[in-house]
């Protein structure tokens, strides 16, 4: 989609342009039959709640997660393959107190450079998908 190159050129790209006004979900990708494992992990780790998956899509498979602000919507995936460098990442509310839940659940996670204001960690869900927790400082 061009711009047009004319005076109005601002008006003609805001009638133009895509306006993105949210991430509705994160779609990661698991094997066939990683619903349970992905329960454990989204649910008993990251505190989300399993949503049923519209009726239409009852059929593929793969299990849904939602907490006000954030929906991550877990999809088969074959021949799988985990998303190691594609990540979703999510604020936390406090990384230190992250950091420790993460310990008292025996899953390693690792520190990466922090960027300015925030601190960050990745932790892989039980398919390997990296997934990025932050908090901004």
């Amino acid at each position: 989609m061009g711009l047009r190159d004319n005076r109005d050129g601002a008006q003609a790209r805001r009638k133009e342009e895509i306006v993105i006004m949210a991430i509705h979900h994160v779609q990661l990708a698991m094997p066939r039959g990683g619903e349970g494992s992905a329960r454990r992990f989204y649910v008993q780790v990251s505190g989300l709640t399993e949503i049923e998956n519209p009726d239409t899509l009852q059929g593929r498979g793969g299990v849904w997660f939602f907490r006000p602000g954030v929906q991550v919507h877990l999809g088969l995936e074959e021949p799988f393959s985990p998303a190691r460098k594609a990540h979703p990442a999510f604020q936390v509310a406090s990384l230190q107190q992250t950091e420790q839940h993460l310990a008292n659940l025996g899953l390693e996670f690792h520190r990466d450079v922090d960027l300015p204001k925030i601190r960050r960690i990745y932790v892989d869900d039980p398919f390997g998908n990296r997934i990025e927790l932050l908090e901004i400082i």
